[in-house]
């Protein structure tokens, strides 16, 4: 597995977080290859996400897909983004169907 691990800049965490979960969430689970995905709130404007996929291939397209400068939408800017390969992973329940985090 790899990840495509990504930094940004966040102007508006409220209303990034609402486009989070309205529009990636209920639809990252159609890219191919896609695993998992963890998105991290900011500190100092400053987030940041890992994104697992099955292939280096797949990650590497993910990534190209967010290229520094790069403007998610109006409150998020990509700052950058690499992809690792994963070297160990563990999950505490794996057959657990695809759930996403509630808003608070």
């Amino acid at each position: 597995m790899y990840a495509a691990l990504s930094t940004v800049s966040i102007a508006d965490y409220e209303h990034a977080r609402r486009l989070l979960h309205d529009d990636v969430l209920p639809t990252i689970t159609d890219v191919p290859g896609f695993v998992s995905g963890h998105w991290l709130a900011p500190i100092d404007g400053h987030g940041m996400s890992i994104l697992i996929f099955e292939t280096e291939d797949e990650a590497r397209a993910m990534a190209d897909q967010m290229p520094p400068g790069r403007e998610l939408n109006e409150y998020v800017t990509v700052e950058s983004v690499e992809v690792r390969e994963v070297a160990g992973s563990v999950h505490q329940l794996d057959e657990v169907p695809l759930q996403m985090t509630p808003e608070s």
